[in-house]
């Protein structure tokens, strides 16, 4: 038992850069998923196709060949960032188009008329969306973006592989070193995944009882 207990303190700090690594990927991903979103419901022709390019490229990538490029590639070309950036970047740029994809498909069911509306009493195509459409499609979109996020959490054990010391990472490292506690040690891991994705589930069930639309 004292030998388990002493794994504590590494499980900790891996179950922290976890937490790091969806907060921080996670809520760019929001923004910049939304902001694809937004341009692909756009007017002009450009934006449109530059956003559709990006989710199809973005989100049919291995995550894995992200990784390498970011770990490897760009600081081959001068990015001179640490390794924990870096993932972050990976994990935002696989993650911002499986947001989009989740809003565009919410903003398809935001009625027409909502947005006819807003132009008839002249309303432009950005304070439309941002004031009209986008609240309206997240609404309706709570559980998918739960679930990216979901992914996303375990997304991150990715980036045990790049020299970033997450869940995953202390988890294999503490395996290989405790051969003698394999099992608990990954049922640990497991059970602090669980953690993390079990009350974002409950959190989506509450915020879908309380704010979707009602059709």
């Amino acid at each position: 038992m004292d030998q388990y207990l002493s794994l504590w303190p590494t499980f900790w700090e891996g179950f922290r850069m976890t937490l790091l690594l969806l907060v921080a990927s996670g809520i760019l991903s929001l923004l910049a998923g939304t902001l694809v979103a937004a341009m692909r419901i756009s007017p002009v022709t450009a934006l449109n196709a530059f956003a559709a390019l990006y989710t199809e490229i973005a989100r049919n990538t291995p995550l894995t060949l992200v990784f390498f490029f970011t770990a490897f590639v760009l600081p081959f070309l001068g990015l001179r960032w640490a390794f924990v950036p870096l993932a972050i970047l990976a994990l935002t740029y696989y993650t911002s188009p499986f947001v989009a994809e989740a809003l565009r498909s919410g903003i398809n069911g935001v009625p027409v008329g909502q947005a006819e509306a807003a132009r008839s009493i002249g309303l432009g195509f950005g304070q439309s969306v941002s004031l009209i459409v986008l609240p309206q499609a997240f609404r309706m979109t709570i559980p998918p973006l739960i679930n990216v996020f979901i992914a996303l959490t375990k997304n991150s054990s990715v980036a045990g592989g790049f020299f970033v010391l997450e869940l995953f990472a202390v988890t294999r490292a503490l395996a290989n070193s405790n051969g003698n506690m394999v099992i608990p040690i990954l049922l640990t891991a497991a059970g602090l995944y669980l953690v993390i994705t079990v009350p974002l589930g409950l959190v989506a069930g509450q915020l879908e009882k309380r704010l979707v639309v009602q059709r």
